[in-house]
């Protein structure tokens, strides 16, 4: 069993557990008392509009590396990232393997942020898509070797009933085919959730291979502004970058000096 594999079969658990504390009825009811009164903008849009493009992400754990930044602070960071010129913002909300919560995005909220915010998870339950609804995030991210095509197109039309958008993301060429489901972004994970390999060079294999109309965003991997610029001259709008960030005693900071370099 690989990594994702691994974090798959857990989530299931997971989501299972959580479905018998609070039952998706009583979820979808919470849900409904804010999704008129709680909208939440476009993180597609935001993407096309912004002159960098970069996704900061909160993430204070992974399973390959262990604790980035253990006391990392949900009401300061994704702030920080907002005020340093962040387009975007992905919260990591897996507990077990990323150190993530749903609450950092409500904390995030909360602190000022106004910004898109991705659900950074495992989604592989609709019930999960009214958990990020109900945080306040506005897109959710949906991994194709994690979901089988059809199993894949229906949670995208759930997440659209929600007035979530869908980062949907890929590795290989053979799931290139995912993206005929019409997504509002395509992501090429330059990381294999299979062995946690990173290699930048698959965003530039597969950019060319992604419809011509795509919101493309790039993840993992990018660590220099010559890479990012390199990638925007690909086609790609959208450029998820976390570690970098995290792993330095001020994320946003770190983000600022990125922007100022590019």
């Amino acid at each position: 069993m690989d990594i994702l594999d691994e974090i798959t079969a857990n989530k299931r658990l997971e989501v299972a557990e959580l479905k018998r504390r609070l039952p998706l009825s009583q979820l979808q009811s919470r849900v409904e008392a804010v999704m008129e009164s709680n909208p939440q903008p476009s993180m597609a849009a935001a993407l096309l509009a912004s002159p960098t493009g970069i996704i900061a992400e909160f993430k204070r754990k992974s399973p390959s590396k262990g604790w980035i930044k253990e006391d990392g602070d949900a009401s300061s960071i994704p702030l920080s990232y907002q005020r340093n010129g962040a387009a975007a913002l992905s919260i990591l909300a897996d507990s077990k393997y990323f150190g993530g919560s749903p609450d950092f995005i409500l904390k995030a909220r909360e602190s000022g942020v106004v910004l898109p915010i991705l659900y950074k998870e495992f989604v592989v339950d609709q019930y999960q898509l009214y958990m990020a609804r109900l945080c306040g995030a506005s897109a959710v991210l949906l991994i194709a070797a994690d979901l089988g095509r059809q199993e894949c197109g229906q949670l995208i039309r759930a997440a659209h009933g929600l007035g979530l958008e869908v980062l949907l993301e890929m590795h290989s060429e053979a799931e290139l085919e995912y993206a005929e489901l019409e997504p509002d972004m395509c992501g090429i994970n330059n990381r294999n959730l299979g062995t946690f390999v990173t290699d930048v060079r698959n965003s530039f294999r597969l950019a060319e291979k992604l419809p011509e109309t795509a919101v493309k965003v790039s993840e993992s991997g990018i660590s220099s502004p010559e890479t990012l610029a390199a990638l925007r001259q690909c086609g790609f709008r959208g450029f998820l970058i976390g570690e970098m960030f995290m792993k330095e005693e001020d994320p946003g900071y770190a983000l600022g000096q990125l922007i100022a370099a590019l």
